[in-house]
């Protein structure tokens, strides 16, 4: 897959891997999420690996992530989103979600994904909802896998 970059000002979102600094979305997911509380650095590269990834940089430091698990013909999952805190509050958030939306190889889907207690006024803009049918939903969860 073509690996894709979008600039502003100091900021850049780019899709390539190599640039991703795995310690800091680590540290970050595993001590500062409910989602991923102690999750341990072997699960997040796994997932990393096998993911599209949107890394946020301030000139080269890692300040931001959300990930992509998708099929690419039907269904996408979008997970583990963050900004940093003393990057909130300057857009950066709505012009990952409008990157990450706006992907070429994301175009036509059937579905997107996104499970969140946290910055829905954000999703909403992006044409995520509230399931209508909760009832057809079902789900396998184990909240607590890290901290066995």
């Amino acid at each position: 897959m073509k690996i894709r970059e979008a600039h502003r000002d100091e900021f850049t979102i780019s899709t390539d891997k190599h640039k991703l600094d795995l310690k800091s979305i680590h540290k970050f997911l595993a001590n500062e999420t409910d989602w991923a509380q102690g999750i341990p650095f072997d699960t997040v590269k796994t997932s990393i690996e096998n993911s599209l990834n949107f890394g946020l940089y301030h000139e080269n430091k890692q300040i931001g992530f959300a990930r992509i698990i998708s099929d690419y013909s039907t269904i996408a999952y979008l997970g583990d989103v963050y900004i940093l805190n003393e990057y909130r509050g300057k857009g950066l958030s709505k012009w990952l979600m409008q990157e990450i939306t706006e992907h070429p190889n994301l175009q036509g889907l059937r579905r997107w994904i996104l499970l969140t207690d946290t910055a829905a006024w954000l999703y909403k803009k992006f044409g995520f909802t509230a399931l209508p049918h909760p009832e057809v939903y079902m789900e396998k969860h184990i909240p607590n896998i890290y901290q066995r």
